[in-house]
């Protein structure tokens, strides 16, 4: 007899599980992501039974949207472990070896991941799979992908860097370095081949890109902490929506500014040359290590000169070549193409949140011809009012309201400064895997102040009366 919204959860649950596709997640893990959706689902009885439907037929009987509410970053936690909620129903009914970058909705879902609605349809049958042409799905069970695209990240996963020759320019990945792995992430529709194939590089050349650890997701042991995610993380208890909402109303009564960008470049801690500043009439810059005169939306950085120049710095600038690209989109979101033939690295909060990891933490590496989002104006405006609640909390001595976990028991206007800013070093990382520890020993970036994320910080800290 076939399951209803009224049969207990477990019931419902063990037949959902019956159609779960195999070579994705394990049984448990799929088990407590279903078991999780059947909870949340319980007392919409409509929406349980179309999910039934959907699932028990396969799609082939039209179903309504199934949602659930959309959290802050958009993902959902189970069993410590964190996904796009739609990514990972998809994975365990339709896809198992789903990336992330390949699903879309299809024209009639109403509550679309990607609507950024209150509400997300993780109804699996409301999607479709976008593949890049000449992708051979029939070879991906034998792929290793660098990272679970569904944004699960777990930790303890050790490995050696991996290289693979520069001839193989097809392949881009976006690596984030942190204290305890490098967690390498596909640029879209990316996939390559597993470790095995790859040789072992004892030492790593200007010519080569450097890979992050690889995994299969589904032969991951279980942790008390598999996520990757720092429990400190702040989490906002008002929606994306309504903090969009109230940032519109900011910047309703604020002229947009001049300038959306202004660059500064540096070679280890000093400045050399102006500050280069974007105007707001051109929407992308390019930032490449040519000699050319700088232009309204070109920073040419070979044409700075440095007397004190090091000999690190004079051999990184010739790695430059074409550089990044920065674009800016809606009213202050910042995208950026890594157009050199070498690596660049991002020092992003954006990135770090989409990463599930503390703001700050963690540097991310940029592949040759990725293109990213690095900046998220409604998110800046969420960490912005975290910050504001914390100085409040510090002011009034109220420590019970901060994280006791937290190193940083104080904080000045310069932290609120960071949360509108990019940072980017040519060639060079740094962080726990680099002996450049800070991003101040590496020979050559640049750092991107957003004006518009500037404008929201001076209202933030107005009407919150901080000085």
């Amino acid at each position: 007899m076939a399951v209803s919204s009224s049969d207990a959860c477990v019931s419902i649950v063990h037949s959902l599980l019956c159609h779960r596709q195999g070579g994705g997640y394990n049984e448990n893990f799929s088990k407590k992501a279903i078991e999780s959706l059947v909870k949340k689902l319980k007392e919409k009885k409509e929406e349980l039974d179309a999910l039934i439907a959907a699932v028990r037929s396969s799609g082939s009987h039209v179903s309504r949207c199934v949602t659930i509410a959309r959290t802050l970053d958009g993902r959902l936690q189970v069993d410590g472990r964190k996904g796009f909620p739609h990514v990972i129903y998809a994975r365990i009914w339709r896809w198992p070896d789903l990336m992330k970058n390949e699903i879309k909705p299809l024209s009639f879902c109403q509550f679309a991941f990607d609507l950024k609605r209150d509400s997300v349809c993780v109804n699996p049958y409301h999607y479709e799979r976008v593949v890049t042409p000449g992708l051979d799905l029939s070879s991906l069970s034998s792929l290793s992908i660098d990272m679970d695209d569904s944004g699960l990240i777990p930790v303890g996963i050790q490995s050696s860097p991996i290289s693979l020759q520069h001839q193989q320019p097809h392949r881009h990945f976006l690596t984030m370095h942190s204290g305890r792995n490098n967690v390498a992430m596909p640029s879209p529709s990316v996939v390559r081949q597993s470790h095995h194939t790859a040789p072992v590089s004892t030492g790593q050349s200007e010519a080569e890109y450097e890979v992050g650890p690889m995994w299969d997701q589904a032969n991951i042991p279980d942790t008390d902490n598999q996520d990757g995610i720092d429990p400190n993380i702040p989490v906002y208890s008002r929606s994306f929506e309504t903090a969009r909402t109230e940032l519109d109303e900011i910047l309703q009564n604020k002229t947009p500014p001049d300038h959306w960008a202004s660059i500064a470049y540096f070679e280890l801690d000093q400045q050399i040359g102006p500050t280069y500043k974007v105007l707001y009439s051109r929407p992308s810059v390019v930032v490449d290590g040519f000699v050319d005169p700088s232009l309204d939306d070109r920073f040419c950085l070979g044409q700075l000169s440095n007397v004190q120049r090091t000999e690190d710095s004079d051999k990184a600038r010739k790695y430059i070549g074409r550089g990044i690209q920065l674009s800016l989109q809606d009213q202050g979101d910042i995208w950026l193409q890594c157009l050199s033939d070498h690596c660049v690295f991002a020092q992003s909060f954006y990135l770090d949140r989409e990463a599930g990891r503390s703001p700050g933490e963690a540097v991310h590496k940029i592949y040759p011809q990725a293109r990213i989002q690095v900046f998220d104006l409604v998110q800046c405006y969420l960490q912005l009012q975290q910050l504001s609640a914390r100085w409040a909390a510090l002011d009034l001595r109220q420590v019970d309201l901060l994280d006791a976990n937290d190193d940083h028991n104080s904080l000045s206007v310069d932290d609120f400064r960071k949360v509108c800013t990019v940072s980017l070093s040519f060639v060079k990382g740094w962080g726990p895997d680099y002996q450049r520890q800070t991003i101040k020993e590496t020979p050559c970036w640049i750092e991107v102040r957003l004006h518009r994320a500037l404008q929201v910080l001076d209202s933030v800290l107005h009407t919150n009366s901080i000085s």
